[in-house]
């Protein structure tokens, strides 16, 4: 009997612990890890927007951050400068239109300078 509650309780521990790192879409985008970070990657038209949260799944402010999303576009790859918006997001614009879910991946730098890099596959 108490093999069986050890048992149900290691699953219930292993259920939650892959729910904890899985979080969902705040803005309707991808979501990978990164590092320390998830980010959200988020396309429309030309605009690109990468939102991070960690891994509590709290927001985190983008300030002191910069990047650069790599993504495969048409077959090439375009490389597209990511700064802090308004939207407490790291922005960017591309020279074109953008796939919905485009291929590649967004590197940044926080500001103690450690590098994470996001793919989306």
């Amino acid at each position: 009997m108490k093999f069986r509650h050890l048992a149900v309780a290691l699953v219930l521990l292993t259920a939650s612990a892959a729910y904890a790192h899985n979080p969902k879409s705040a803005h309707g985008g991808r979501i990978v890890l990164a590092g320390a970070f998830h980010a959200e990657l988020v396309v429309k038209d030309k605009a690109i927007e990468v939102f991070l949260r960690g891994h509590d799944d709290k927001p985190i402010d983008p300030k002191g951050f910069k990047g650069v999303a790599i993504l495969n576009v048409g077959g090439k790859a375009e490389r597209i400068t990511l700064a802090p918006s308004e939207k407490q997001a790291l922005s960017g614009t591309a020279a074109g239109a953008l796939p919905e879910n485009p291929k590649g991946a967004v590197q940044f730098t926080a500001p103690d300078g450690t590098t994470s890099t996001a793919r989306f596959d």
